[in-house]
Order: structure tokens, then sequence, then C-alpha cells
């Protein structure tokens, strides 16, 4: 049997990064980041919970804005203990394969969180531009299913990429751009020929965030074309607005960092590492902090019911 060398042994090992140049104050960095983490947290499992609990809100609309909770909550969840694990406790070494697992949640859940954006918008179009058959052709199992359907979706697709992640070898200390996994991150670090991962993920970006981004552009250009439609002076012409403009600033939350991210990681190869970090961070918090913020102030259903829970606690 071969010994086990440290050379070996740091080819099954990922190393993590924190904020380069600034390992003297991360724990003081820490404090924020984690501040954020419980921020979003707290802030999606109240709209799940103001959801399932509130009958009046049982309805398509909100179904959608539950699955975005739960994808967003699980991007915390998935990244918070290796972010963490580098600011406050130094553990910046990560196996191969529980790297490669965090990658596959993290672009699950990201792929996800499109489709759900995608879904909401048509959720949008449907209540606008045909009210009259709109709780006709969204009925609670359509929905059931639609979600189902978007969860396979983000997920099958990766299946493909990993296996091949799983089979290729590393290069001995490698270094990661991040406190925790991505596809893009990890491919470099491959020493072996990954044209396939490299293709195939372009593919999939295009066939997933690039359609949904597209669609979403069409549906909303349709509902801009019926709300302009109606007179000035319409009750309905006010409320369409005000339900789209939640939605469409949740899709630049979500939208904008991933193409910061994007453009960083194939063009910030001179870039200093700290702008991969700080971008890196934005990418995995910006949703999930911002999204149940946007819903509270802008949704008078879950704005309401947030002042009933405060003032029953301050009773």
């Amino acid at each position: 049997m071969a010994s086990l060398t440290p050379a070996n042994l740091s080819a099954t090992l990922f190393t993590l990064c924190g904020f380069p140049g600034l390992e003297m104050v991360h724990h003081w960095i820490g404090i924020p980041i984690f501040s954020a983490y419980l921020v979003a947290a707290l802030g999606n499992c109240t709209i799940l919970y103001i959801v399932w609990t509130e009958p009046s809100l049982h309805q398509p609309m909100y179904y959608f804005l539950a699955m975005l909770a739960t994808t967003d909550l699980g991007l915390c969840l998935t990244t918070v203990p290796t972010v963490m694990g580098v600011l406050w406790f130094q553990l910046r070494k990560i196996s191969k394969h529980a790297c490669i697992a965090q990658l596959f949640i993290v672009h699950s859940f990201s792929f996800m969180e499109s489709a759900v954006l995608f879904a909401m918008a048509l959720d949008r179009f449907l209540a606008i531009c045909y009210p009259l058959r709109y709780t006709l052709l969204l009925t609670t199992s359509r929905v059931v299913r639609i979600g189902l359907v978007l969860l396979l979706r983000s997920t099958l697709l990766l299946v493909a990429p990993m296996v091949f992640l799983q089979r290729f070898p590393y290069c001995p200390g490698a270094t990661l751009s991040h406190s925790y996994c991505l596809h893009q991150d990890v491919i470099r670090l491959a020493c072996a020929n990954t044209v396939f991962n490299t293709f195939y993920g372009l593919i999939v970006i295009l066939l997933t965030l690039g359609s949904d981004l597209l669609f979403i552009f069409i549906s909303y250009s349709l509902i801009l074309k019926a709300v302009l439609g109606m007179t000035s002076g319409d009750e309905g012409h006010r409320k369409a607005l005000g339900t789209c403009v939640s939605h469409l600033c949740a899709v630049l939350v979500f939208y904008v960092p991933v193409l910061g991210l994007s453009v960083v990681h194939r063009f910030g190869r001179h870039a200093s590492p700290l702008l991969h970090v700080v971008m890196g961070n934005i990418y995995i918090l910006l949703p999930p902090l911002m999204n149940p913020i946007i819903y509270s102030i802008k949704t008078k259903q879950i704005y309401s019911r947030i002042l009933r829970m405060v003032s029953l606690k301050r009773v």
C-alpha cells in the first residue's frame, strides 16, 4: 500500500479563502456577516410562517413567495457553516467530497431561485392579463406540480458536472477564491481536461438563468402593455403596478449579483482577490437578506400581519 504523503492528502483537500490581507480582523468582519445571516434566516422564516398560518394568503402568489423564501433559507444554511468557520475559527480546509456536495446544493438553490422568479412573473402575468381565468389556470395542485418540476430541473441538470468533478484529480495545495464552494471556482483547480464541464456549465446557465430572465422580460413587457391599456383612474391600474414592484426588485436583487460574480470569475483573473471574496458574499447574502424586506414592505397583507405579530408581542 502506498504511503499517504502530504501531497496526496492536499489533493483531496481544498483551502477556503477569507478576506485576503484582512486575516487579522476576520473575527470583526464575521460579526456583520453573521448578523446578516441571522436577519436573512429570521426574515425568510417569518415569511414562511405567515404564509403557512394566514388562510387569506393561501393563494398562488404567496405559495411562490414561500418557495422563494425556502430557497433563500437554503442558501443561508448551506453556506453559513464554512463562511463563519473561516472567519471565526480559521477552519479553512474542506474535503473534496464536502466541497462538491456544497456547490451542488448552492447551485441547485440558485437555479431554483431563478426558476421561482420566472414562475412569479408568470403568476403576475396571468393575474393581470387574465384576471377572470386566473384561479382556474393556477390551482393549488398546479402550483405544487410547477414547484416539483422546477426542483427537478434545478437538480438534474447538475448531476453530470458533479460526477466529473468527483472524478477529476486536483492539484496539491488547491486554494479557492471564496469561503464556500462554487463550480466555476473548483473547476479551475482540476489537473485534467475540463472542457466538458466548462461548456456544459455555460449551456446550463443559458438554458436556466438565461431563459428564465428572457421569459421574465417577456412577461413584464406583456404586463406593461396590459397596464398601459387601462384607464389612468382605474383602481386596477394602481394595484397592478403595486403587485409587480416587489417582484421586479427581487429580480434585480438576484440577477445583478449573479451577473457581477460571473463577470468577475470569467474576466477578472487579474482583479484583486478581495473583489472575488466580496462579490461572492454579496451573491450569497443579498437575495436572502433583501427579499423578505422587499416583500414585507411592498406586500400589504404580509406587512399588516407582521405589524399584528409585533403588537401582540408588546402586549
